[in-house]
């Protein structure tokens, strides 16, 4: 029999035979429990990397590994299609993004099916397929009859050159287009929203059940829905009737209050500005126009702001205070105005000190404040008067304390000062308490061609019209020219945009605007279990079945968007009557990133510092244009890194299942890994020391006999406690925390023990020998598949039932003692497991070491700690 492993032929006959068979298939009708394992799918951006590969390869391996616990498994594929780089390749390459797409998605197919991964390729789907995107739509129709998607005016990116709305991704660090280079504008169009704050407080509360989820991914959800509990207040604005509203967290300080923000863009701002501060006010908020709202709210930045003239009234003091404008309050968030207090918020101490505005403390710190209770000549006897002397501060005092210059709240503790002043506002009518959320409503509008375009009809007598679900899909054009210039090329398709109302059928137009590619993500694991369904957006029996999903896997860079809108998709879908739990993931495994070996020259900026593995002589790293010394580090793999390994290449020298051993030894799932040739190498090594020890002991002839538990030599009961501790730890780590790592180092132990053991012709080896195969199995399917015909079975090792532990094999009939003289150790010594201590003590002093050094002299104490030492103390 041939000894050589040859992995390329092995994982090409296997993959054939899966495929042949139907192994990856769904089961249809079973009476077993279900398991639905997920990796959040990819972009089909052309090629796999190692990120893909971890990832994919983790989730597999807990696909297969169900199966041969007994239960039936979906482990699905598809592809998040839709967005961007699809345009860019169009305008950059002359392919239509369609076929652009779809091109990648069978080269990415092609190299995940070479993986070996347990897929059921009957599932796929592709958000860009209008099977697909048509039930986008008609959900987003459910959303707009629940009153849950709207439309208003909101402020955009747009590039004055190419007429077209940018994400604040296309937006440099210059405020710049990243295509045109233009310096982008801040304009207001109406956009589609969806209401995710009617589930804010339901969001943040099933965080509590999600008890399978990392806490840091639950911690950084709760931060972005940001529940505060604050006032709402209103300023007057004097002369005018209006009134500026305000949300704070800190009422306890409305006596500070020295100025009221407005946003460049609020309402108010034309209104309340004077004809003198007209002309500064109108090139103020042009300057800001230019800013995108990621340089707005930097932390690292100057805040910039005007006076408008105008002037507000703080209701509870009845001062005027002045009306500015800033480039940091943004009319988005909150209620577009914010009221100044520099005594005790940095940001705004630091405005006040730029522009001399008055900085008033009415906070102090228990300890800075002196208190003088002795009655004053105009009260009684009975009354005590506080007054309160402030030590100075130099800069915002920010913690809650003491209540100062606060007229009948002076003297309240900070917590008592806020209910009683909310209090009083809701008594005099110019506030209440609220609750308000960081949360914003889902922006999903989108100036592009490819993506679900959002199907309603514009008309101008019945309004908005939803599309009927009859017509649905809505179909993007496929014959488009991209110039990457003037905005959505839809918008210039007049046979696709100007159709008859559905309603009244006069002339109308479509919605130019397409959906975030976020939508597509938000739904997608609820159409696997039903994805070839052409009547319904799923069957609700099947979804229901399957979901929610036992264990998904992606990446940490998803921990809040995507999960977010998954998770309030899974509830306003239930409350529509489709589905019947309430979160859609049970259990989330967000793995790490895949590191390479990255050089860098401190001295350069931008892509240039990064230098190439290949370009660099690693025993003294220099940069070849210069020949600076450069720094070795680790770093996330990437083309601009010049550090990315290419799958293909580790696949052509080692084969697949080395290359998934090595991704899942080198580190924890969660951790991130550094990518090391040597420890690929060495997992090649070890699956050749697998092939020699099962292919020579199939050659010597299969042991069938079954072994006698009662009369088993010394050899065949050490081997099947190893045999045993190797399952009951492979077990355990593949089901708490998936710690695969560890796992592998258990089938390294069995298999050395194996090699080790002196039984080979024993039934106890041939069980060794087949354990070991069974759960190499979910790890290296190709080479396990091939080992198990080679011991003369006829099916798959993926058909077999999961191995589970005798814990009669993991009792020792024997141990090893320790034996110490005054606490060092001297001695092993191997002894009977159920000998008690005085028969311990007697071995351990029976030795020849022992006597040796307790002779002629006296033994003060014995110490016996059954199972582990024995310890003379002499003297």
């Amino acid at each position: 029999m041939d000894s050589r492993y040859n992995p390329a032929a092995i994982e090409e006959k296997w993959q054939k035979t899966w495929a042949e068979h139907g192994l990856d298939k769904t089961p249809k009708d079973s009476n077993k429990p279900k398991f639905y394992a997920l990796s959040m799918f990819p972009y089909p951006s052309g090629s796999l990397h190692m990120g893909h590969v971890r990832n994919y390869t983790i989730t597999d391996v807990i696909a297969r590994l169900k199966r041969m616990q007994g239960y039936r498994v979906l482990h699905p594929m598809g592809w998040d299609a839709f967005g961007l780089p699809a345009e860019n390749a169009a305008i950059d390459r002359g392919v239509p993004p369609a076929k652009w797409t779809y091109q990648n998605m069978a080269q990415m197919r092609q190299q995940l099916q070479h993986l070996g991964l347990s897929i059921d390729w009957d599932n796929e789907l592709a958000t860009c397929s209008p099977d697909y995107y048509k039930w986008t739509q008609w959900i987003f129709l459910q959303f707009l009859q629940a009153g849950l998607a709207y439309q208003k005016e909101a402020a955009v990116n747009w590039d004055p050159i190419d007429q077209t709305v940018l994400a604040n991704e296309q937006v440099d660090n210059e405020g710049r287009s990243w295509r045109s280079g233009a310096i982008v504008e801040r304009k207001l169009l109406r956009q589609w929203f969806l209401k995710i704050t009617e589930y804010a407080e339901e969001l943040l509360n099933d965080l509590d059940k999600l008890t399978g989820w990392p806490e840091r991914v639950k911690l950084m959800q709760a931060n972005w829905i940001g529940k505060s509990i604050g006032a709402y207040l209103e300023f007057p604005i004097v002369g005018m009737n209006e009134k500026i509203g305000v949300y704070t967290t800190r009422p306890d300080t409305v006596y500070g209050v020295s100025y009221v923000v407005l946003a460049p863009e609020h309402p108010l701002t034309k209104r309340v500005t004077t004809k003198e501060q007209q002309a500064a006010v109108e090139t103020f908020i042009k300057e800001v126009s230019h800013q995108s709202e990621l340089e707005r709210t930097a932390e690292d930045k100057p805040k910039r702001g005007i006076p408008t003239g105008g002037k507000a009234i703080n209701p509870f003091t009845g001062e005027e205070v002045p009306i500015w404008i800033a480039d940091y309050v943004l009319y988005e968030y909150g209620t577009g105005a914010v009221m100044g207090v520099p005594a005790h918020d940095v940001r705004d101490f630091k405005f006040a000190q730029a522009y001399d505005l008055l900085v008033e403390f009415v906070i102090a710190a228990p300890d800075d404040v002196d208190f003088d209770l002795t009655p004053t000549s105009d009260t009684s006897d009975t009354d005590e008067v506080t007054q309160l002397v402030l030590v100075k501060y130099n800069e915002a005092y920010t913690e809650p304390g003491i209540l100062i210059n606060s007229g009948s709240f002076t003297g309240m503790a900070s917590g008592e000062a806020k209910a009683a002043i909310v209090k009083y506002a809701q008594e005099q009518g110019f506030g209440k308490e609220k609750i308000q959320y960081r949360l914003r409503d889902w922006l999903i509008s989108r100036q592009r061609y490819w993506g679900a375009p959002i199907p309603v009809i514009h008309c101008p007598s019945c309004g908005i019209v939803p599309v009927p679900d009859e017509d649905l899909p809505v179909q993007l054009p496929e014959e488009v020219e991209f110039t990457g210039r003037g905005g959505s090329p839809l918008t210039q398709m007049e046979s696709w945009v100007n159709v008859p109302c559905p309603t009244c059928r006069t002339p109308a137009k479509r919605e130019t605007d397409t959906m975030d590619t976020f939508i597509d993500s938000s739904w997608y694991f609820l159409r696997f279990p039903d994805a070839n369904n052409e009547q319904q957006v799923f069957d609700s029996s099947k979804t229901n079945d399957w979901m929610p999903v036992d264990q998904y896997v992606g990446g940490i860079e998803h921990a809040i968007l995507h999960l977010l809108y998954s998770r309030f998709f899974t509830k306003v879908l239930r409350d529509r009557g489709l589905l019947n739990f309430d979160e859609p993931f049970q259990r989330l495994l967000t793995q790490g990133m895949v590191q390479g070996l990255t050089y860098l020259n401190p001295n350069k900026g931008g892509k240039d510092k990064w230098i190439p593995s290949s370009h660099v002589n690693a025993s003294d790293p220099r940069d070849p244009q210069t020949g600076e010394p450069l720094q070795r580090l680790y770093a996330t793999m990437s083309k601009s890194k010049g550090n990315g390994v290419a799958p293909e290449d580790v696949i052509a020298k080692y084969g697949v299942d080395t290359a998934r051993m090595f991704i899942l030894f080198k580190a924890p799932p969660e951790k991130d890994l550094e990518w090391d040739e040597a420890d690929v190498e060495g997992q090649f090594r070890f699956l050749n020391r697998v092939w020699r020890l099962v292919s020579d002991y199939a050659a010597a002839g299969v042991c069938r006999k079954k072994a006698q538990l009662n009369d088993l030599s010394k050899p065949e009961k050490e081997l099947r406690l190893s045999i045993h501790t190797a399952i009951k730890a492979v077990t355990e780590d593949l089901e708490d925390e998936y710690q695969f790592n560890t796992a592998v180092s258990e089938l390294m132990k069995l298999s050395n023990a194996l090699t080790d053991a002196n039984c080979q012709t024993s039934p106890i080896y041939a069980e060794g020998i087949q354990t070991l195969v069974v759960m190499l199995a979910p790890f290296a399917p190709h080479i396990a598949d091939e080992l198990w015909h080679l011991l003369g079975n006829s099916n798959s090792v993926h058909t077999q039932t999961w191995p589970s532990f005798d814990p009669g094999a993991l009792v020792a009939d024997e141990i090893i003692l320790v034996v110490q003289i005054n606490g060092k150790k001297r001695a092993d010594l191997q002894v009977p497991a159920q000998a008690d201590k005085a028969q311990l003590e007697k071995y351990a002093r029976e030795l020849e070491v022992t006597q040796r050094y307790i002779e002629g002299k006296e033994i003060k104490k014995v110490i016996v700690v059954p199972g582990k030492l024995v310890n003379f103390v002499v003297v």
